[in-house]
């Protein structure tokens, strides 16, 4: 285990590469005395895996869910709440997501327990994790559980994996249409294709990643406007309105927003959504 030093509220564990898995990043958390967050989106699906004494509450407004969940691309309004709060949270690529959650990136609402989608498999393997001696086992049981239910898992099609790729490598700057048409495919059939297994249009995915990268950007300081031009905004105006639109708020106030203060050591694995 890389150890880290505590950021603000948290103290934050990370797993040893040998506990690495393409298209999935992990990251232990506890949090001292009593947490709200709430959450950014990003571009990807993640399993929050309570391991507390007291349960961690995770809202989006319309649903809550006590205890261990599974968390949709792109929530609105969500929020993780509890005291003295002890998380296992795993991030996965929809490409992963689509073969070891049975396809809940995309048929799944965008919040549900983890029980929900692996039954009893998920009061197990918790039961496993909280006797876990230290933070290395527990991410060496949850790679375990990931790759033993991959190969029996739900594929996306490749040319959906491909445009999935190349959105989280441009930063969602590619266009659909070259997507298309370089995996062989009619834009219609990507579209109905890509959407059926990844749980957005290419379209919105590219948003989300090109705000996720945005977002994180602005965390590290740099000036809207400059963030703009480089992300591939048509201005400044149009990189607010996304930013309102996924966030809630403008970009000096995602800016600040403390989910994005622990990316650089919870979620540095090079890749993962690439996966």
């Amino acid at each position: 285990m890389q150890p880290v030093e505590p950021l603000a509220l948290w103290e934050i564990a990370t797993p040893s590469r040998a506990w690495r898995l393409p298209g999935v990043a992990m990251a232990g958390f506890r949090a001292r005395g009593a947490a709200d967050l709430g959450v950014v989106p990003f571009p990807a699906v993640t399993l929050a895996i309570d391991l507390g004494a007291e349960p961690l509450v995770v809202a989006d407004g319309g649903r809550r869910v006590g205890g261990s969940a599974v968390v949709g691309l792109a929530p609105e309004g969500l929020r993780g709440s509890g005291r003295e709060v002890e998380c296992l949270q795993v991030r996965m690529s929809p490409l992963v997501a689509h073969a070891v959650l049975a396809g809940f990136a995309a048929e799944g609402g965008p919040l549900v327990g983890l029980d929900e989608v692996w039954g009893r498999d998920a009061v197990r393997l918790e039961e496993r994790l909280r006797a876990a001696p230290s933070w290395e086992s527990r991410f060496a049981l949850v790679a375990g559980a990931l790759a033993a239910r991959f190969p029996e898992g739900r594929r996306v099609d490749p040319e959906v994996a491909y445009a999935w790729r190349e959105l989280a490598r441009s930063h969602g700057t590619a266009r659909v249409d070259g997507l298309a048409a370089a995996a062989g495919w009619s834009r219609k059939r990507l579209w109905s294709r890509f959407r059926a297994q990844v749980g957005l249009s290419p379209k919105q995915a590219a948003r989300l990643v090109r705000f996720d990268h945005a977002a994180h950007r602005l965390a590290a300081g740099h000036r809207p406007a400059a963030v703009a031009a480089e992300a591939g905004y048509a201005d400044q105006s149009h990189l607010h309105r996304e930013v309102a639109d996924f966030a809630r708020v403008t970009p000096s106030a995602v800016a600040r927003e403390p989910w994005l203060s622990v990316d650089e050591v919870a979620w540095s694995a090079p890749g993962y959504l690439n996966g």
